[in-house]
């Protein structure tokens, strides 16, 4: 999440606007005076079913302990979490929950993991097998590295590190429980419009071609952190805001095509792209996705943050998928389970959905 999506091209972003004449683009910004969603509960028991999960970031000031944190999750029925590296509190207070997590490798490990197997084999053990009871889903080694933006070299040790994992992980007799992957931005797509047509930006296709073929011969999933935010911020006068919130009735492409919101847009363009370098097999898993309440002008407001959450809910715990990968649910993560004001632009600060209270930021159900 440290750079703006720019999936939605301007070819799009045109011919999105002229085929909804401006379809209350306005309206949708402001809320012209509309009450929130009466039909949303305020009953946080309901938060989280199936395949919706949280993220779980520490940057924020006054946070419970990651005990309270897990006993959170579990009294509002969230079964899945994301954490962004190995803190041994927070495995301690999973170990036995029953919350299946997705572990990151943070991006300062790379280096390290890939240099060796042995290397990789001491992660795993201090950070996995040392934690029996804790229900590991995914291995995220690295999140949103790239070839776009300089990093000293770290993209070469993305792909190294992901086989170092996986070969520990195997050994460990984990390899059918645990899967290893990474966590990619959208801004790897090139060509999204339309989304039959994605494809990655030929200055990553030599960083990202060989992930999604390894992911594929292991039958591991690409994670993609996917935040409508940013492609809406990016293009304001140009991509309707009803569209993001998965409230707009819905447009035809030119290919004969719909689709009903600009999540399934993305994530559909991304598939083409995988399915392109040899990931038809390879699943993608939204291992972060949000909206901001507050600190990025009117686009971030609580409304369009509960509105975005609870929509996005109803709409990947249903059976419809997306278009390209119709007739099952979209395993996603919600970013983020708190605030964290450590973060800079402002708007980074404001994406939890509790309070450091425990208490919900907004009414969210399904």
């Amino acid at each position: 999440m440290q750079s703006v999506c720019r999936i939605i091209d301007q070819k799009f972003c045109k011919w999105h606007m002229k085929s909804l004449k401006s379809d209350l683009v306005t309206l949708a910004i402001t809320g012209a005076g509309k009450p929130y969603c009466s039909q949303l509960s305020n009953d946080f028991h309901q938060l989280i079913r199936a395949q919706t999960g949280v993220c779980y970031g520490r940057l924020g000031s006054g946070l419970p302990s990651p005990a309270d944190v897990v006993a959170l999750c579990k009294q509002n029925n969230i079964k899945r979490m994301r954490i962004y590296d190995p803190d041994q509190s927070t495995l301690q207070a999973l170990a036995g929950s029953n919350i299946e997590v997705i572990l990151g490798v943070p991006n300062t490990d790379l280096q390290n993991v890939a240099a060796s197997q042995d290397n990789a084999n001491n992660w795993v053990k201090n950070n996995v097998i040392n934690y029996p009871n804790v229900k590991f889903r995914y291995i995220a080694v690295g999140n949103e590295i790239s070839p776009l933006k300089c990093m000293a070299g770290c993209p070469d040790f993305v792909l190294p590190a992901i086989r170092n994992i996986f070969n520990a992980i195997s050994a460990a007799g984990l390899g059918n429980q645990i899967k290893v992957s990474t966590a990619v931005e959208t801004g790897l797509i090139g060509i999204s419009f339309p989304p039959s047509a994605g494809t990655f930006q030929p200055q990553v296709q030599m960083f990202i071609n060989p992930i999604v073929q390894f992911l594929a011969s292991k039958g591991a999933p690409l994670l993609v952190n996917v935040h409508l935010y940013y492609v809406y911020i990016n293009n304001p006068e140009s991509v309707a805001l009803d569209f993001a919130l998965f409230t707009a009735s819905g447009i035809t492409l030119p290919d004969g095509v719909k689709y009903q919101n600009l999540f399934d847009v993305i994530l559909d363009a991304i598939y083409s792209a995988i399915e392109g370098v040899g990931g038809s097999s390879v699943e993608i898993v939204v291992s972060e996705t949000g909206w901001p309440s507050d600190g990025g002008g009117q686009a971030t407001s609580i409304h369009n943050a509960r509105t975005y959450n609870n929509n996005l809910i109803k709409h990947v715990n249903g059976s419809s998928g997306t278009p390209r990968r119709p007739g099952k649910a979209i395993e996603t993560y919600i970013f983020n389970l708190f605030d964290e004001d450590q973060k800079i632009p402002e708007y980074e600060n404001h994406f939890g959905i509790f309070l450091p209270n425990k208490k919900g930021k907004y009414p969210i159900s399904f």
